[in-house]
């Protein structure tokens, strides 16, 4: 996951289309893919961006900040989602 997101860590919150585009063209599923909004209710671009994708019981969450890439495997939540808050 880190490796399909790095050519979108270029300094810049990349679009949350932009992350689902590239989740699924390497070959994870679209319905398995969260993505965090990349601009805030105000008009203005988030910090960072999130991903996940639900692999059975446990997420791979994925941050993209800046020129960076970070990712981790965390359990699903109670909901079976892996973010919280309302979806992108």
């Amino acid at each position: 996951m880190r490796d399909a997101l790095a050519g979108l860590a270029a300094g810049s919150v990349p679009g949350t289309d932009s992350v689902r585009a590239a989740l699924v063209r390497a070959g994870y599923a679209h319905g398995a893919i969260e993505v965090t909004a990349s601009r805030t209710p105000t008009g203005l671009d988030a910090d960072a961006v999130e991903a996940s994708v639900r692999q059975g019981g446990d997420c791979v969450v994925a941050q993209i900040r800046g020129r960076s890439v970070t990712a981790t495997v965390l359990p699903a939540l109670a909901d079976g989602r892996c973010l919280a808050g309302p979806a992108a």
